[in-house]
């Protein structure tokens, strides 16, 4: 209260001194109790699992920025973007006129679509590379074709990963491994690799997993914190790079049987991140569920 009471003395004083009219100190009123909204931004948790889907409107800690940068002729890589979160991110991106870097794991006919569907879009290129990130000489060789094509990469959204819900006490040592190889080992590997090609931005897909632990995921929370500490710190040692981490909640892809918020909803919060739509600082949290409810 202190505080409020601090701005409102101060916005009144200014509204005389200067004759603006209250239209004026309003909106500026508004704009310091966003502020002071975002400064207490760090101690927001994730919704408990109770209240998941029903939450207040949080948005207003998270003001949008005045300006957004134009991604028209960036180069965007995405791993994992034959399916799901990936393949609606290379749409948005490809509307928006990015050059786009797509890789797969399996399906390359999936791949090969999803590339048609961006230059259809409006993308004026895509390229697909086949990567599997539990494979070191894979990463290795991906990298070197695409830096045989491209002499930079603008944006690079890590998207790779897989799920498995089941008790810990069930999973093998083989089930733990390629959770932790791929949703995080494989990030970090990827991302060093690429990392002499990256000029602007990296964003991490990380999920509210990652920030509140939950039973039958307990190896794939562990790997998504790791994610959320690998963005933080990263972000600390780049300077001229933005790193954020983006987290998503339930989404409907294949990893979940197709249940949660729709994949394209994860997709538009990701590339507002990347156009610069939300106010944010290198190594931040973008939660998803700030800006979509389930019933999106």
């Amino acid at each position: 209260m202190l505080l409020l009471e601090h701005i409102s003395t101060t916005a009144v004083v200014d509204h005389l001194r200067v004759k603006i009219s209250p239209a004026v100190v309003a909106d500026r009123l508004l704009a310091s109790i966003a502020c002071w909204r975002k400064a207490r931004k760090q101690s927001f948790r994730f919704p408990r699992k109770k209240t998941l889907g029903k939450r207040k409107d949080y948005t207003k800690d998270y003001p949008i920025s005045i300006s957004m940068a134009s991604l028209t002729g960036k180069i965007v890589l995405i791993t994992g973007s034959s399916i799901g979160i990936g393949r609606e991110s290379a749409f948005l991106f490809s509307r928006e006129g990015c050059t786009l870097i797509l890789t797969y794991c399996k399906d390359e006919k999936e791949a090969a679509d999803a590339a048609e569907k961006c230059r259809t879009l409006g993308a004026p290129e895509a390229f697909v590379v086949r990567l599997d990130v539990t494979d070191d000489e894979n990463i290795l060789g991906a990298v070197k074709k695409i830096s045989e094509k491209f002499d930079k990469i603008d944006i690079l959204v890590n998207n790779a990963g897989v799920i498995l819900w089941k008790p810990f006490k069930e999973q093998t040592f083989d089930e733990i491994q390629s959770q932790c190889r791929v949703n995080y080992e494989g990030l970090v590997k990827f991302t060093l690799a690429c990392l002499p090609l990256v000029k602007e931005t990296i964003i991490n897909i990380a999920s509210g997993a990652g920030k509140e632990a939950y039973p039958k995921l307990t190896t794939y929370c562990g790997t998504k914190f790791a994610v959320r500490g690998f963005t933080q710190a990263l972000a600390q040692e780049l300077k001229d790079i933005m790193v954020y981490c983006v987290n998503p909640r339930v989404t409907a892809t294949r990893m979940t049987g197709f249940e949660g918020i729709h994949p394209s909803k994860v997709a538009e919060v990701i590339v507002n991140t990347a156009k610069g739509a939300y106010v944010l600082e290198s190594g931040d949290d973008v939660d998803v569920w700030d800006y979509f409810d389930d019933a999106d």
